[in-house]
């Protein structure tokens, strides 16, 4: 199918929604387009529209640079004629998505000369047993319920030692796992393709293998789902997106392939926002389920939803700029985003190369540390995975970790600037400053009563014996390097844009991908280039903090959110409560802008964060505040 007819009226509107109201700018592209279309000569398709120097006028206009005198336009023509055909030819390749590009980000390189041995002193765990078992009483002696269903909620550790010491066959437990599916998944649309003869045959072999003395670790026979960018052979994997529902790859993702040989039990491939933003995919928007009038967040959302909702031990999700941090604290679940390098990626879908990283979501820290044991490591393929990673497990006595907290974070927010009336005002726009003023008030409202929560985990984690230090973010303009992020996606989704099948996603509107993809378009080489080299910037100064403190406790907010992104640190979200019943009503809508409008009974959540490749401070402590405070153990009380 060709590319659509350009419509002026069209073009112009987009630009408007973009951000672009010089009347210059929609002018010069939509003649670009127009020449490009139009007037190419009928025997000479694919010709190009010469240059002018009345378009260089306009392109150095909207870049911000010039004016270029008419002796420096005529010699920028061949350059630019030469560099614009330049791009047909690369085009003409039809990269796919999982063809990389010729440089890689390497954040420990940037930071302050770590040695290997600095950055992790984990050893390799692959092909041993990560965390030895035995019946200790660790396990509590806990017997097996009547009903099978009440050990929807266990830990990946325990279940792990009722598998291992036969206490319950892994058939059964996958059976239950995946009844609950069917169950829910009506509900809450957090299942894209149902794994059940696969499923059901693992656990088969994983009984036989633990009959016969063949215990491979604390993951046997455990029932999980991936996040639907990670391939599996012999199944779709639609990356949550319209036109791609029935994509297929003659191969395992590495993390698959490495819970495949810990004998883990794939049961589904889970919910995503298409192109893994937001929680909204071709079959519908996941839930919530501990408000299933609101969605899950995303773009990990089918993995968080099915943890929270006991449909899986659990699951893979992956994260660029939040995606396992925002469905976490939405739906009360534990998330590990792991040091970028750490684990491969190597069949999942590519949005950024320099920020993707997979990490586990899971009911507590100690279970993501069973996870994270079995798919850290280089294997071969992704070579942003740094040759010394690895995660052992190995024990961090927490009490002798310095713990920082970011201050201002917790500070009690700004009093509102409002928007205010102005002579001559239309009515249209006394409503529509009106409702920014309304939003803006709420949006104070529930951070003021979210802080409450945040504080009381300061107050918890001093009870606890910690000195905390309050330390800050470097001070660099963190937001005006994201645009690293859509520029990296653009490019692994050139063709959408350009064939205009990206009229096929799910969602339309100014800040979701299709919009975005365009807009990135217009990113100049150079100002990519700087803002990777302010990132290199980033990269040391926040290593430089870790070299003061081991580990910070930070709202789980947009602020570290992006900083960490960037960096390649990892982090821990972790359940930090329910909301009371006088919190906040939520919004009649959920736009999926926001995670704190869960409303009276939903989770909040607290995250810590370390330095590159230290993991194993992040699971010392985030276990230790989940063994004082409980939250990871509260769950949804689901309906049917």
């Amino acid at each position: 199918m060709g590319a659509p007819k350009l419509d002026r009226r069209v073009f112009l509107t987009a630009c408007t929604r973009a951000g672009i109201a010089s009347p210059l700018l929609p002018g010069i592209l939509y003649a670009l387009a127009a020449q490009a279309e139009e007037k190419k000569p009928a025997d000479k398709p694919h010709e190009l529209a010469k240059i002018t120097e009345e378009m260089i006028d306009r392109a150095a206009e909207m870049a911000g640079v010039g004016p270029f005198t008419a002796e420096q336009k005529a010699m920028m023509m061949g350059g630019l004629s030469d560099q614009r055909g330049g791009f047909e030819a690369v085009r003409a390749f039809h990269l796919p998505n999982d063809v990389p590009p010729a440089f890689v980000f390497h954040p420990q390189a940037a930071a302050k000369e770590h040695k290997a041995a600095e950055c992790s002193t984990l050893p390799p765990v692959r092909g041993e047993q990560a965390i030895t078992i035995t019946d200790d009483g660790g396990y509590g002696h806990r017997p097996i319920p009547t009903n099978i269903e009440e050990m929807a909620f266990w830990s990946v550790l325990e279940l792990g030692k009722a598998v291992g010491f036969g206490k319950i066959r892994s058939v059964d437990l996958t059976r239950m796992h995946l009844d609950r599916i069917k169950r829910y998944d009506a509900k809450l649309h957090f299942v894209i393709t149902l794994l059940e003869d696969r499923a059901m045959a693992q656990a088969k072999k994983a009984d036989e293998e633990i009959a016969a003395g063949n215990y491979r670790g604390p993951l046997h026979g455990i029932p999980w789902g991936a996040k639907d960018l990670l391939a599996v052979k012999g199944y779709p994997t639609t990356w949550g997106a319209g036109g791609f529902e029935h994509q297929m790859f003659d191969v395992d993702a590495t993390v698959v392939e490495r819970l495949d040989a810990a004998g883990a039990v794939l049961v589904a491939k889970l919910s995503l926002g298409a192109l893994a933003m937001g929680d909204k995919w071709f079959g519908g928007r996941t839930r919530n389920p501990w408000n299933p009038a609101q969605g899950s967040s995303g773009s990990s959302a089918g993995a968080a939803c099915a943890v929270a909702a006991g449909c899986v031990g659990f699951a893979m999700g992956s994260e660029t700029l939040g995606s396992i941090s925002s469905p976490s604290t939405r739906c009360g679940t534990t998330g590990l985003r792991p040091s970028f390098g750490l684990v491969p990626r190597t069949g999942a879908m590519a949005l950024s190369w320099t920020m993707d990283k997979l990490g586990p979501i899971a009911r507590s820290a100690e279970d993501c540390a069973l996870i994270l044991a079995d798919i850290a490591g280089p294997d071969g393929k992704d070579i942003s995975v740094f040759p010394g990673a690895a995660f052992g497990g190995q024990s961090v006595d927490w009490k002798k970790l310095r713990v920082g907290y970011l201050k201002s974070e917790f500070d009690v927010p700004p009093l509102l600037k409002l928007e205010e009336e102005k002579e001559g005002e239309s009515d249209a726009a006394r409503k529509l400053r009106e409702g920014q003023n309304q939003e803006a008030r709420e949006s104070r409202a529930r951070r003021l009563y979210d802080q409450r929560y945040e504080r009381a985990a300061l107050d918890k984690l001093r009870a606890m014996g910690v000195a905390l230090i309050p330390v800050e973010l470097p001070k660099l303009p963190w937001a005006a390097m994201s645009g690293l992020l859509t520029a990296e996606a653009a490019a692994a989704f050139d063709e959408l844009t350009m064939t205009g099948r990206d009229h096929l996603l799910t969602e339309q509107g100014p800040e979701d991908w299709p919009n975005a993809f365009r807009v990135a378009r217009l990113y100049p080489a150079v100002e990519y280039i700087q803002a990777n080299r302010l990132r290199t910037v980033a990269v040391r100064q926040l290593s430089a903090l870790f070299e003061k403190v081991d580990v910070i406790v930070t709202p789980s907010t947009d602020a570290q959110l992006i900083a960490t992104n960037l960096t390649g640190h990892p982090a821990l979200i972790v359940p930090n409560g329910l909301r009371g019943a006088d919190a906040p009503r939520p919004p009649a809508i959920d736009d999926g802008d926001h995670d704190d409008i869960g409303g009276p009974g939903t989770p909040v959540s607290i995250t810590f964060l370390a330095g590159l490749y230290q993991e194993a401070h992040l699971v010392a402590m985030g276990r230790a505040y989940q063994e004082a405070t409980g939250f990871h153990k509260l769950h949804p009380k689901l309906e049917g």
